[in-house]
């Protein structure tokens, strides 16, 4: 585990308000020099603690309006064939998350789409087609009251 001081925390509570800051308003920010903060942000990125930068996209804005946790079990749950679903999955541009989760399912899921004929695409594409499917249970989002990206226990 990578060891966070104050500083790279107070960094990372900046960034994960707006990682659209500039260096030097990050600095600014947190209390600490240009120089400092982009050396501190890079060794963040090299060891894997800031993943990556994104834009969070409304997606009722953009007409993706369904969001569905689908519960997956699987017929087998060899290592070779959790992985092989894993691998197809995260192929998908519509399943924004994937989990393997103990008791219970073998994975969760959340997908967006457009609507329910582009779900019954992926629903086909994903499962139906695919030998190892023993069991899908879709929720459908009906209100997102929370969304947040934010890891608040640093």
């Amino acid at each position: 585990m990578f060891e966070l001081d104050e500083l790279d925390k107070r960094i990372l509570q900046q960034l994960q308000r707006d990682s659209s800051l500039t260096n030097q308003e990050l600095a600014e920010k947190v209390h600490a020099s240009a120089p400092t903060c982009l050396r501190r942000v890079r060794n963040l990125q090299e060891n894997g603690v800031i993943q990556k930068q994104v834009a969070i996209v409304d997606p009722q804005k953009t007409g993706s309006t369904l969001t569905a946790i689908v519960e997956v079990s699987l017929d087998v749950q060899t290592a070779e064939a959790n992985t092989a679903f894993e691998k197809e999955v995260n192929g998908e541009t519509a399943v924004l998350q994937c989990y393997r989760v103990s008791t219970g399912p073998d994975f969760i899921l959340v997908v967006q789409v457009a609507d329910m004929p582009a779900y019954h695409e992926l629903v086909h594409r994903l499962f139906t087609a695919r030998k190892n499917v023993r069991n899908v249970r879709t929720f459908f989002s009906v209100n997102r009251s929370k969304f947040e990206t934010y890891i608040n226990d640093l």
